[in-house]
């Protein structure tokens, strides 16, 4: 308890969502962390918490001291990795957004393989890709798949995802094995939510672009599920190569019009701009980026 300020608990308590938790992580007494909390509001002469018997969440104030905060802490602990002697170590808390099965099959291990490497580093993975404002909701890092909307954000490119049309062999048994792009409007389709063209697939061939609208009655918002999906002859699916990959290499799948190039989408690497990136979070880009590009020559050598 002593080696933390009561900014700091403030800090931990807005993050990990009640004083319980934050007891038990640094191995302290709740009411000792909520007593320094409201000497910080005393000092403040604000309320900075809404408590109640199960959590504890910011005020409108105590949302805007977070967000300062953060920044401030995040800013002096990216100075003193730059400035000291471990500038290339990472240490501290690293806390990473990513689509669900992308985080889960790509991210994650470069996150675990980090926190053995790096003793001192803390990692936070979180799976989804809602998460508008990296800043106010703590994000160093956040993977993005598809194409970005101006930001003040800054961009490091990790590669492109290829995708590939696929379907089982007990669905192109029953329904036949289109040939030409025009053909797919006779076919059922396993849409994912978050694609902006789901419904309509654009495909190139010889430089030639080609637009075809698809239907289907079965929408998801996991690669996983759909994945299951497509393997039991639901439909079809345009999906990224890396999640069909094996099972078209071991013929559980069948490659739709592989004379034809489906657009790829950009993988990108976002993070609020600051004057020193912090180790923690060039590290891993670095990481990520090296082990996707080396996976993604696998899938395109299958």
């Amino acid at each position: 308890m002593k080696s933390y300020s009561n900014g700091q608990l403030f800090l931990l308590v807005v993050e990990m969502g009640s004083f319980k938790a934050v007891a038990e992580h640094i191995g302290g007494d709740p009411s000792i962390i909520s007593r320094r909390i409201a000497s910080l509001e005393q000092k403040l002469t604000t309320k900075l918490i809404e408590r109640s018997t199960r959590s504890s969440t910011p005020t409108h104030a105590g949302q805007i001291y977070y967000q300062g905060l953060r920044h401030i802490i995040d800013e002096q602990n990216a100075l003193e990795q730059y400035v000291s002697a471990h500038t290339e170590t990472p240490i501290g808390r690293l806390r990473v957004a990513a689509p669900h099965d992308f985080g889960i099959r790509f991210v994650m291990p470069v996150l675990e393989a980090m926190t053995l490497d790096y003793p001192q580093l803390e990692v936070e993975l979180v799976l989804g890709s809602d998460f508008a404002d990296l800043k106010e909701q703590g994000i160093d890092v956040a993977i993005r798949i598809g194409l970005l909307p101006d930001s003040s954000l800054m961009c490091r490119k990790i590669g492109d995802v290829s995708r590939v049309l696929v379907a089982a062999p007990s669905y192109v048994q029953e329904k036949g094995l289109p040939t030409t792009f025009s053909e797919l409007k006779n076919h059922h389709f396993i849409l994912y939510r978050n694609s902006i063209n789901a419904k309509n697939l654009q495909l190139m061939k010889n430089g030639q672009v080609f637009s075809q609208p698809i239907s289907g009655t079965f929408t998801v918002n996991s690669v996983e599920a759909i994945h299951q999906l497509v393997l039991s002859g639901r439909g079809m699916h345009l999906g990224p190569r890396w999640a069909f990959a094996d099972d078209l290499g071991a013929g559980n799948l069948i490659e739709i019009l592989p004379d034809y190039e489906f657009p790829s989408s950009p993988l990108n690497a976002l993070y609020v701009s600051r004057n020193y990136l912090p180790a923690k979070s060039k590290v891993f880009i670095e990481r990520l980026k090296t082990q996707y590009q080396d996976n993604n020559e696998q899938f395109k050598g299958r």
